[in-house]
């Protein structure tokens, strides 16, 4: 198991941002995925327009998985219409 955050942008409304969050800690715990943190940073601005949005609610996950359940997820995360984005980044021990 190795150590990994997620920086997940879910959309700014409350019920997609809970429907959305659900569904991903859902798919987390299907995969075998330890969460050790969650930092909520909140709503931003976002870099550029995405699905005609220019806002998002950001909230970043330390978790510990498998290398080989990332590419599972990501076709799992990539069926959830409430993740705007997401991002795997390995954290070096």
């Amino acid at each position: 198991m190795r150590k990994y955050e997620l920086m997940v942008i879910f959309p700014q409304e409350e019920d997609q941002y809970k429907e959305g969050r659900d569904h991903l800690l859902s798919d987390l715990a299907a995969g075998g995925a330890e969460i050790e943190k969650t930092d909520e940073i909140g709503d931003r601005d976002l870099a550029y327009e995405i699905d005609k949005r220019t806002r998002g609610r950001y909230v970043l996950f330390t978790l510990r998985l498998a290398p080989a359940t990332i590419t599972n997820l990501d076709r799992v995360f990539k069926l959830n219409n409430n993740l705007v984005r997401y991002l795997f980044v390995r954290i070096e021990e």
